[in-house]
């Protein structure tokens, strides 16, 4: 009875575990990373095809983005998940997909130029729909035998739509041992899904720790906070972009907005419009909207039994070719622009920040999680400038963020959580986090619940019997000198760039008046002065 981490160990993304017990190999979640590598990771340590079964907490590709990957490999086996999960991946997954075979066409056109091998893609549109017809949707709070001495239970994790905790209960050699995978757990008090669900068993926990060194403080108004920001954007005539994870961040949005819209709380600018300009967006819009009643909170029960849609309102506008998404920054009509990806790292929203970071009079409003190293994190940390499709763009938006609407349970929440087990775990492994989080984590769960806590590194495996250490995982940090090689010449080619646009301004002023030329030539002399060395 052996678990080992292969994925968000000392890192966010990419959350993967395996479990092995009663000769079976369980994947739990297999999701892609996103974002900057920390840790060189291992390759998977048994081969796709003999994999029995894979346990999927929810959605989100970098919890359930890599499963198609093992379907291309050989793995043809069960994907336990909830109904709601299921139906989730059945776009999300097919959007990755359709993202991996644009990119390695692009990339082959240019391999083909350069005479270089060809790029082959993760996995194709193909993959994943073989990999679809392998999940078994499973509901909340049901036993289910998997394997002889093998049961699983799924519990709400209040992050997404049917998200879930997954119990796993093994039976083995005649001992019994309890695991249970917090998935990502939720915020409370959130729009549409229900709060987390707290366990009461377990002998073995492996923990998110996303928020693990932080707390959301007081709940605030959501609504009173967008309200402000969407109506200070709209009298500076801006607009309101918002980097929007696509599946869950963009129908709780829509929520709110709808209130707004309802209740009347925008002055003048009654009926501004908003966009929902994601492909993937509009298609998990409708699938929140498809009567899976089973994964709402009571609030939105109430509005569907009045007959209300909670997501859906009048000027609510859904693009879908791209023709539609560039008509929505040529029309001069400020709006709110919902669009993905909710870390700004690829998507359209990239084209609206190019159209609208600039602006004094727009606002890049963030309302989730930004992982380090990521567009989003630099804005939020100041950056006077980003790089979108080769070009450096000025920041001159104001830049927000919506306070305390994070998808993810802070530092006390999630020690709240780990409480409610009686008696302590055994052991709580501590990952998907940053790297230094990951650790002060596990202190405070050392410290407050009074068990063994550890935060395992890539590749670390533990005996569930005997509790021992098999392997520490992998220490050491990837090495960026390249990189950083690559990013010298960049800023220089940069400076290059701008002195030949120099050169092009000048030409623009020829036949100016003498006073103005005057003034810029002592202007350009006196840079030339300042960095002559």
């Amino acid at each position: 009875m052996k678990i080992q981490f292969l994925g968000a160990a000392h890192e966010v993304t990419g959350s993967c575990t395996l479990i092995t017990a009663c000769d079976k190999r369980i994947l739990v979640d297999c999701g892609m990373e996103q974002g900057a590598d920390i840790y060189e990771n291992c390759d998977l340590p048994v081969s796709p095809n003999s994999i029995d079964c894979v346990l999927l907490t929810h959605a989100h590709i970098d919890h359930s983005g890599k499963i198609p990957f093992l379907t291309a490999n050989g793995f043809d086996a069960p994907i336990y998940s909830t109904l709601a999960t299921n139906k989730l991946c059945s776009i999300m997954l097919m959007d990755s997909a359709h993202i991996q075979e644009f990119e390695a066409e692009w990339r082959n056109r240019k391999a083909k130029r350069g005479g270089e091998s060809p790029y082959e893609p993760l996995y194709t549109s193909e993959d994943v729909a073989a990999t679809l017809k392998m999940f078994v949707p499973c509901d909340y709070k049901k036993e289910y035998q998997i394997f002889d001495g093998i049961k699983i239970r799924f519990i709400d994790a209040g992050h997404l739509l049917g998200s879930a905790s997954i119990e796993i209960t093994i039976t083995e050699n005649g001992i019994t041992k309890t695991l249970l995978f917090s998935g990502d757990l939720g915020n409370i008090n959130r729009p549409l899904i229900c709060d987390p669900e707290k366990p009461e068993k377990a002998d073995f926990v492996v923990i998110e720790s996303t928020y693990g060194d932080r707390v959301h403080g007081e709940r605030p108004d959501y609504v009173l906070q967008l309200t402000k920001i969407i109506q200070n954007t709209l009298d500076r005539g801006g607009n309101v972009v918002i980097p929007c994870f696509a599946v869950g961040r963009t129908q709780e949005l829509l929520y709110l907005i709808r209130k707004i819209k309802e209740d009347k709380l925008i002055r003048n600018h009654a009926d501004f419009p908003v966009w929902v300009d994601s492909p993937l967006a509009v298609e998990a819009t409708e699938i929140y909207s498809g009567g899976l009643t089973d994964y709402y909170d009571e609030e939105t029960l109430e509005l569907l039994e009045q007959g209300k849609n909670p997501i859906l309102f009048d000027g609510l506008n859904l693009s879908i070719t791209s023709d539609d998404s560039k008509m929505i920054n040529i029309d001069e009509t400020p709006k709110v622009i919902l669009s993905a990806s909710g870390m700004c790292e690829a998507g359209r929203i990239r084209h609206h920040l190019k159209h609208n970071l600039w602006r004094e009079e727009s606002t890049i409003l963030f309302v989730g999680y930004q992982a380090e190293g990521t567009i989003g994190a630099k804005l939020l940390d100041g950056s006077p400038t980003v790089k979108l499709f080769g070009e450096e763009i000025t920041v001159r938006a104001q830049i927000e963020r919506m306070e305390g609407i994070s998808g993810h349970a802070d530092h006390d929440m999630l020690l709240d959580w780990l409480k409610n087990i009686i008696p302590t775990p055994e052991i709580v492994f501590v990952n998907h986090g940053n790297d230094d989080v990951c650790d002060i984590f596990s202190d405070d769960i050392r410290k407050a619940i009074g068990c063994y806590a550890v935060a395992p590194y890539n590749a670390a495996e533990f005996d569930l019997l005997t509790g021992e250490c098999l392997y520490y995982g992998n220490r050491e940090k990837i090495k960026r000198t390249k990189p950083l090689v690559r990013k010298a010449n960049a800023a220089f080619q940069r400076l290059l760039q701008a002195g030949k646009r120099l050169l092009i301004v000048i030409e623009h002023n020829r036949g100016g008046a003498n006073k103005d030329l005057a003034k810029f030539t002592d202007q350009i002399n006196a840079l030339s002065d300042k960095w002559d060395r």
